[in-house]
């Protein structure tokens, strides 16, 4: 499939949450799936958080900061102070604490072992 999206406009679907990631405050999560591989490894897409604190496992995962600033704390690695314009790469198994200052929408390439 070809296509074009203006990202900034596009819409995103409620994506689940697990309450035990939530550090504080009320974070939300929305998403959308742009181009999946056949086996489901590969994810290209949009995803977007409100501001609070969670955690997470990562997966093989290189991401360009669209709007919003985040502070991503990797558990035995660096500290990352990222904002719009800003590519990060994550490694899968990187323990990881956001703490997302504005809403952060960024646009993602993900392998999933």
């Amino acid at each position: 499939m070809t296509f074009v999206l203006h990202v900034p406009d596009a819409e995103l679907e409620p994506e689940p949450l697990d309450p035990a990631q939530i550090v504080s405050g009320t974070p939300e999560v929305t998403g959308r799936v742009l181009w999946s591989s056949p086996d489901g490894r590969e994810l290209r897409g949009l995803w977007q958080i409100t501001p609070g604190v969670v955690t997470d496992t990562e997966a093989d995962e290189l991401f360009v900061v669209l709007s919003g600033r985040a502070t991503i704390e990797v558990a035995g690695g660096p500290t990352l102070e990222v904002g719009p314009g800003d590519a990060a790469v994550l490694r899968a198994g990187d323990r990881t604490t956001w703490t997302v200052h504005e809403t952060l929408r960024k646009a993602y390439a993900l392998t999933v072992s």
